[in-house]
This record gives structure tokens, C-alpha cells and sequence, in this order.
């Protein structure tokens, strides 16, 4: 294994003192397992914006505040300082939503911090203290799916209550503790109030998981949680806790419920069609 450098910076530093082994390596890091004296943690190494294979950045990116005035006007002269900064700022996006949402009770892993570009975070692990899976990978019984289903669902509220949403939210980046699951992977976090997209990311993300779950308990196939909260959100009335139905009744006048239907069907496609590829990995 090839220790990256700035890993090797944060062993110099006293960071941590040991790189454990490989993790998993994605379109926009790689994990590491680590040591930081008797516990054992994760590292992601971002990688650079040249090596990330990532779209569609500027859709994700729309609404995120800049850190300064000058930054805001070099990020969108396009110079080399505002690609920079607009680089920095993508790094540190996932860094800021772990910190705010873990204060919000969001389960997700607890951050250490962040240093020369690596963050530093808890290792989600199994009963076992194994790596835990991930949730595209796991067999559920019907209870379960139910189950974990009202968990995420829950996550996604309390996400959208401090004004952001996951943005690439499958059930390739929620893994399954032995508490249930916890939601990973932000760096495509979506300021709820700032971003046009908002909400059929929204939609998107909680579509995502109901097609998962689905294949379990086909019923939650039937709900409209995303629908639901994002009326509510503009409402100005959800909550963290706010009960929610899975009902929904659209305003025939103005929505095109064939259009919502298919986007549905295309979000469950899509996580069939990513489980598919993954299973094909994995038998190779």
C-alpha cells in the first residue's frame, strides 16, 4: 500500500500514528483506515478537482456561501485563485455539514477534524468491529426495511430542518451499525434554501432510499415522504420531529403528476441499475 503523502503529514504532526489499510477509494476520495493512539478511525483524502471524475459540480454548489467578499468575486471570475477557493470550499462543505448536523442529532460519524486536506472521522463499524456495510449491500426482513426506512427518512427531515440536504443520498453512502443506519458521503451538500434544485434533490435522495427498502417492504413504494417535508419546509412548519404520514396530495391544477411519477420510477431504476453494477464488481 502507498501511503499518500498527506497522510504521512498528519503521521509527522501526530495526527495519527498508523495507517491501518484501505478502505474504499470513490470518484471524489479515498478512505483510509487509521490509528490515533488505541482508537481506530478513518481518514478520507480528498482528491484533487484534475483527478475527480464528479459532474455537474456548479448545480451542487449553487447557494453555498462563500468565506469573504474577495473570495465570492474570484470564485465567479473563474481565475486561478477563485478555482482555488472554489476547490476549498468544496473540501470543507462536508467538513461544515458533519460538524452542524452531528450537533443536530443527524446520525452521522462523528468528525476529529481536519487537516491538510484530510478529514479525519469515526469509523462506523459493525457488531463485529468490522468495517460496516453498506446498506446496498446488506439482506433485510421486511421489519427492518421498515425500520431503517423511518430511521433515514428522520435523518433527512433533521437534515432538511438545518437547512441542507444530502444530495447523493443511495444506499451506497449509508451504512449499517449495529444501531442502525448512518448517513456518509457529503461533499455534494445542498443548501435547502439557496440551491433552485433543492428540491428535486430532495426527492431525489428520499427516492432513493424508498427504492431500496421497497424491495423489502414494497408498501413504502406507495409513500410521499419527500413531497411531504418539502411542503411543510416551505411552509415554515417542519420540525425535527414532526410526525410525518407518507401521504401527500398534490395540487392537480399545478403539478404534473405523471412528471413525479416518472421521476420516482427513474430514482428506483437508477438504484437498481448501481446495485446491479455493484454486485457485478464484487462477482469479478
Amino acid at each position: 500500500m502507498k501511503t499518500p503523502a498527506s497522510l504521512l503529514m498528519l503521521i509527522d504532526e501526530g495526527v495519527i500514528d498508523e495507517v491501518l489499510r484501505p478502505l474504499k477509494s470513490g470518484k471524489e476520495a479515498s478512505v483510509y483506515v487509521v490509528r490515533a493512539g488505541d482508537d481506530v478511525r478513518c481518514a478520507k483524502v480528498y482528491k484533487d478537482m484534475a483527478q475527480r471524475s464528479f459532474q455537474k459540480r456548479a448545480q451542487y454548489q449553487e447557494g453555498r456561501k462563500s468565506r469573504g467578499s474577495r473570495e465570492a468575486r474570484a470564485v465567479a471570475s473563474g481565475s486561478r485563485y477563485g478555482r482555488k477557493q472554489q476547490e476549498a470550499e468544496w473540501k470543507n462543505a462536508e467538513v461544515d455539514a458533519l460538524y452542524q448536523l452531528r450537533e443536530a442529532g443527524v446520525r452521522v460519524p462523528e468528525p476529529y477534524g481536519f487537516f491538510h486536506g484530510v478529514l479525519v472521522m469515526e469509523l462506523v463499524t459493525d457488531a463485529e468491529g468490522f468495517s460496516a456495510p453498506r446498506l446496498g449491500e446488506v439482506e433485510l426482513t421486511p421489519e427492518q426495511a421498515r425500520e431503517y426506512h423511518a430511521v433515514l427518512v428522520r435523518q433527512v427531515v433533521r437534515m432538511l430542518c438545518c437547512g441542507l440536504i444530502h444530495g447523493d443520498l443511495s444506499a451506497y453512502n449509508v451504512l449499517v451499525g449495529p444501531d442502525g443506519p448512518v448517513v456518509i458521503d457529503f461533499p455534494q451538500v445542498v443548501s435547502a434554501g439557496g440551491n433552485n434544485a433543492a428540491r428535486t434533490m430532495l426527492l431525489r435522495d428520499v427516492n432513493n432510499l424508498t427504492a431500496t427498502l421497497g424491495r423489502w417492504a414494497p408498501e413504502l413504494l406507495d409513500t410521499w415522504y419527500g413531497e411531504e417535508m418539502w411542503e411543510l419546509f416551505e411552509a415554515g412548519t417542519l420540525l425535527p420531529d414532526t410526525p410525518l404520514t407518507g401521504q401527500f396530495t398534490p395540487d392537480e391544477r399545478s403539478v404534473d403528476l405523471d412528471g413525479v411519477r416518472d421521476a420516482i420510477n427513474d430514482a428506483r431504476e437508477l438504484a437498481l441499475i448501481r446495485q446491479q453494477g455493484r454486485e457485478a464488481q464484487d462477482e469479478d
